[in-house]
């Protein structure tokens, strides 16, 4: 081959990869190699695309979240107390120094007069409590009543005109898988909105106290989901996407402190009844059935005979109550309460704490094998019932008495009146500045007797403010056993 074949090849070779190259470089070309550097105009392109009809919107919290967080306020605490006496002091006439200790939570607001629902924990030993609303205004609180069984609290702030509130909604009716949101203010970062689903209900985490002594338990019945609850978001709501509040957060599952997956709330059915009760009487009248269960298991429902395996057997009938004047029986199985099916004792628990003594439920059992319906009514703890109409003739406005005291009241724990052998009496909570203060009482005062009447409940301090004359005559005792009295002047 001579030297004009290998000229000839050449030129015919570099024709062809020209024109390859030509063609692979055409604008439009589907082999573009710069096609990477286009990613962000092709991202910001598809980002614009219209869902297809088939797709699944994703869902909208901004209506719930308007509603919620003007509702939802930050509770701040104070806390004095005395150092460790030193003789040094004494010495030289000066008073041991005070310490300081400050705490935070939330509150919601659950009538635009200025009633605030919160944790029992939250308030626990406060001297001082602080509300800030959303719209940054700061108001002293006064606590109205606590109920550490359910570790709830309800506070008052005067304002000048109505304020935000949240509508109760049905915690009943609350489904699991439904889209929630928690507001509150955790890490003191005001109005923070975090969004779960309910992941169960009915939840027992026994994280509150009781006392078997005096078979006192506990109200455990929490919602509980995956919306990031932290530190500081105790005591803010739960609601639904209406914008409902269906539940007070309450407490995590956590090994580090901090938000790990789970949470938990009280459910509005059990919040609502306990602050209607804190505002209207001072404290919580809860009714109980009597009856301790335990959950059919396949091998329970064998051994009873059962079709399905279903509710609750009952294990023991506590005597005097409203169960056993029932005549419900030992291994009879409730199936439901007022058609709400009971599967747990908190399940229980939730539906009975919606009521006070003296109410009618109808229970639905299986009996030998029979389903039957019994109408029981509900009793207090002691085996008494008292109807919710015997509150007095102020109860159009109950709180005004409460007010003029700047005093927060409730029963003394079982273990408190275990150790005093004092069966009866009211403990003063919180107090400020008012005729208590004036006197001489300090918190935690329990109240034993007013004017010689043996003091039970606290509507029976009411009535001594409102019928009194001049000043009463009070007698109580410490929690460290030290008995004191007191005349207090009551205010014009």
């Amino acid at each position: 081959m001579n030297r004009l074949h290998f000229i000839a090849i050449g030129l015919l070779s570099g024709t062809v990869g020209a024109a390859l190259m030509f063609y692979m470089l055409k604008p439009g070309s589907s082999t573009q190699p710069i096609a990477l550097k286009e990613e962000p105009a092709r991202l910001i392109h598809t980002a614009h695309t219209p869902p297809s009809s088939g797709g699944l919107d994703a869902p909208s919290f901004a209506n719930a979240a308007a509603v919620s967080v003007d509702a939802v306020v930050h509770v701040k605490t104070i806390q004095r107390s005395t150092a460790s006496a030193s003789p040094w002091y004494e010495l030289f006439g000066y008073e041991s120094p005070s310490r300081v200790a400050q705490g935070s939570g939330s509150g919601v607001i659950i009538d635009p007069s200025g009633y605030i629902i919160t944790n029992h924990h939250v308030i626990q030993s406060a001297d001082q409590i602080q509300v800030s609303l959303n719209n940054n205004r700061t108001y002293v609180a006064t606590v109205m009543g606590t109920d550490p069984a359910t570790d709830l609290a309800v506070l008052k702030i005067d304002v000048e005109h109505d304020i935000s509130a949240l509508t109760f909604g049905a915690s009943s009716d609350v489904e699991i898988g439904e889209w929630v949101l928690a507001v509150g203010n955790p890490f003191d970062l005001t109005s923070t909105v975090t969004a779960g689903i309910v992941s169960a209900k009915a939840r027992s985490i026994n994280i509150l106290r009781g006392d078997p002594r005096t078979m006192e338990y506990p109200v455990e019945s929490f919602i509980q989901t995956d919306a990031a609850v932290n530190p500081g978001n105790s005591g803010g709501a739960l609601v639904n996407t209406a914008g409902e509040l269906i539940g007070i957060n309450t407490a995590i599952a956590s090994r580090t402190g901090s938000f790990s997956g789970y949470s938990f709330a009280v459910p509005s059915s059990i919040a609502q009844k306990v602050a209607h009760d804190l505002i209207t009487f001072g404290e919580v009248r809860r009714a109980y059935l009597g009856v301790h269960l335990e959950p059919v298991d396949e091998e329970l429902a064998a051994e009873l005979g059962l079709a399905e395996v279903a509710g609750c057997a009952i294990v023991r009938v506590v005597p005097n109550s409203g169960a056993s004047e029932a005549d419900l029986e030992i291994q009879d199985v409730i199936l439901a309460v007022e058609e709400i099916p009971i599967s747990n004792f908190p399940a229980l628990q939730e539906c009975i704490a919606q009521y006070h003594p003296g109410d009618y439920v109808n229970v639905d059992i299986v009996r030998n094998g029979q389903k039957e319906r019994i109408q029981v009514q509900l009793k207090s703890r002691d085996g008494s019932i008292t109807h919710t109409t015997s509150a007095g003739a102020s109860e159009a406005n109950p709180t005004d008495w409460i007010a003029s005291c700047n005093a927060g009241f409730s029963s003394p724990s079982a273990s408190i009146r275990n150790s005093l052998n004092q069966p009866h009496g009211i403990q003063v909570i919180s107090l400020s500045e008012g005729p208590l203060k004036d006197a001489g009482i300090r918190k935690g005062y329990i109240i034993t007797r007013i004017n010689g009447e043996d003091i039970t409940e606290t509507e029976q301090i009411r009535n001594a403010f409102e019928s009194g004359e001049g000043g009463l005559l009070v007698e109580g005792i410490y929690p460290n056993g030290k008995t004191a009295y007191y005349g207090v002047a009551i205010p014009n």
